[in-house]
């Protein structure tokens, strides 16, 4: 859907009111679909983490958000537990995974992870708000694996700046695939994957923009239409008039493994 419907432009209040209401709990955006574009990583988390968790005996997934990568994936280690920290989403996740046999457990994001020592041979993570790496590293088996799709330095920040105006050196460079690598490596961990890819973001009308806000509350923190009503009037007059808003999402795989022989748990 874009800003017409069944032929018939659709006003700004018209589009603001429904991407306002609508919910946007768990992380699913089906939503967007067709009122929003972004390109794709080359690599394919989700069927990549697929293929490791075949492999794996005990897995844990960090902040599953409403638990939809997680689901998707078609053979589950025996064990796999996930940690999810917004209430709506740890009720999201536990509906959808527990008739998969996953536990999903509510915790805060941010250390300790609830679980002993070398617990699991797979950890993963889509997006994680922040990889607290001397707890993932703590909680792997020796030879086991972390492997984890994360946003990149500057991701969006077309849109970030539109309303917040230029961001500083340290906000824009935050999130940098090398400082992960520095930490994981810190952590005792070894890389052996990183990849970083810059990719086309598209919104082609004023209510993905707000729901995309309101989804992604770190892009524009305490966003409310209210607040931000001349910037979004502005901008949807630009995109009736010019096209689509094109903004840039960086995203980086990063695979780290905790040196040593995995040992048998029988």
């Amino acid at each position: 859907m874009t800003a017409q419907q069944h032929g018939t432009p659709r006003s700004f209040e018209d589009l603001i009111d429904e991407a306002a209401t609508v919910s946007v709990e768990g992380w699913d955006f089906s939503w967007l679909e067709g009122r929003a574009t972004e390109q794709r990583p080359s690599w394919g988390y989700a069927r990549s983490m697929g293929e490791r968790m075949a492999r794996a005996s005990a897995a844990l997934d960090i902040q599953t958000g409403g638990g939809e990568v997680l689901a998707s994936v078609t053979v589950l280690p025996q064990l796999t537990v996930a940690t999810e920290a917004w209430p709506p989403n740890v009720a999201k996740a536990t509906a959808l995974l527990r008739p998969r046999g996953v536990a999903v457990v509510a915790d805060p994001e941010e250390p300790p992870l609830p679980f002993a020592d070398e617990a699991f041979d797979l950890v993963v993570s889509r997006h994680p708000v922040r990889a607290y790496w001397q707890e993932i590293a703590r909680v792997l088996r020796p030879g086991g694996t972390y492997f984890s799709q994360e946003v990149g330095p500057a991701s969006v920040f077309e849109l970030v700046e539109y309303f917040l105006g230029p961001q500083p050196p340290e906000a824009r460079g935050a999130r940098d695939p090398q400082a992960a690598r520095a930490a994981a490596e810190t952590a005792g961990l070894d890389v052996v994957d990183l990849r970083a890819e810059s990719l086309r973001t598209e919104f082609h009308d004023i209510g993905a923009v707000v729901y995309f806000l309101r989804k992604v509350i770190w892009m524009v923190p305490g966003f409310t239409v209210e607040q931000y009503r001349p910037q979004l009037v502005a901008l949807h007059e630009r995109i009736e008039s010019e096209g689509p808003f094109v903004a840039t999402t960086t995203r980086f795989l990063i695979e780290a493994v905790k040196p040593g022989s995995c040992r048998s748990r029988h």
